[in-house]
């Protein structure tokens, strides 16, 4: 079937193009010059047209028998030749149509190659940028976890500046109440003298009545008597300051190693802190470490602290009960 719009002028004009070319208008290089579309009838009827318009009727009858005889032999073989050449076009043609779809095949398998690598390339690059966005992931959680340990670094040096400040309240407690105990040993060494003295005064007055009373010996005896159970009683609570003395200087001493002791901690808590300033890495390994170290270190300072309470309650207390314990009583008579 011809193709819409396939009509004489156009089959004319595909004729003249072919012969300004030099090549034969056969009806297939026609058909080839139309782009192989259009019937070979339909070519070949309006191709006879067209010889019949463009052919010389008068100069043809004008010719003689040979000139026409060998015009035609020509016109023959230039037919031939041209068919031939159309042939050998054709055939040329048809090879570089095979080599263009041959060549259009390696091509669209190129293509498929082409799209399967992109195809790969994308499925490559979809997955770096996973890899990418997990390892920005990753670095964000470090510097979070960075920025944490730097907080905890920070927190653990001001809970150590605390401890510090701690320790050395501690110390200033245990050494005023060091200074309250020799304070309370010199009162207590003098009020002793006085009370030596006061005794050794009270028994001169006593040997001195006892030689002006010895008329009334049967009168005053009974005052005498209350006099010695004074004296005896005196001579307990003396004994009784003396051993309160003695468990006074031994709790001082329990304090002393105590704070022995947390002066020891206070060494390894510095020891520590040297250890940390070694290394982060050192740091994040002993964090966990340090901080029950650390809850240890201030639960003990915290009971020493209370034992240091406890203590200077103690000598408060003593300290309230020696005076009423030490003050002279009257005498009869």
């Amino acid at each position: 079937m011809a193709r819409g719009g396939i009509n004489k002028a156009v089959v004319q004009k595909a004729r003249n193009d072919l012969l300004v070319r030099g090549v034969h208008p056969s009806i297939d290089a026609v058909r080839i010059e139309l782009g192989n579309t259009g019937s070979k009838s339909t070519i070949h009827r309006y191709l006879k047209e067209l010889e019949a318009e463009s052919r010389p009727v008068s100069q043809s009858d004008a010719l003689s028998a040979p000139l026409t005889t060998l015009m035609t032999q020509l016109l023959d073989q230039l037919k031939q030749e041209a068919q031939q050449s159309v042939a050998e076009a054709h055939e040329a043609l048809e090879r570089e149509r095979s080599a263009v779809q041959q060549k259009s095949i390696v091509l669209e398998a190129r293509m498929r190659d082409f799209e399967s690598q992109c195809s790969g390339l994308a499925l490559q690059l979809q997955a770096a940028q996973e890899l990418i966005l997990q390892e920005q992931q990753q670095r964000q959680a470090v510097e979070v976890d960075n920025a944490r340990m730097v907080q905890s670094l920070q927190d653990l040096e001001v809970r150590i500046r605390e401890r510090d400040e701690r320790i050395q309240s501690l110390e200033d407690m245990h050494q005023h109440a060091r200074s309250g105990m020799e304070h309370y040993r010199q009162a207590s060494k003098e009020q002793r003298e006085q009370e030596q003295r006061r005794h050794e005064a009270q028994t001169s007055q006593l040997q001195t009545e006892i030689r002006q009373l010895q008329q009334t010996l049967m009168i005053k005896h009974d005052e005498l008597t209350q006099l010695n159970r004074d004296n005896a009683r005196l001579l307990t609570e003396a004994r009784q300051q003396q051993k309160e003395q003695h468990a006074l200087e031994q709790l001082v001493t329990q304090r002393s190693q105590m704070l022995e002791s947390a002066q020891s901690t206070l060494a390894s808590i510095e020891r520590t802190n040297e250890t940390l300033e070694q290394g982060y890495q050192t740091l994040q390994r002993e964090v966990a470490r340090l901080d029950n170290d650390s809850s240890v270190k201030t639960e003990q300072a915290q009971r020493l602290q209370q034992q240091l309470a406890e203590a200077t309650a103690k000598l408060k207390e003593l300290g309230h009960l020696l005076p009423q314990a030490d003050e002279p009583r009257p005498s009869k008579g």
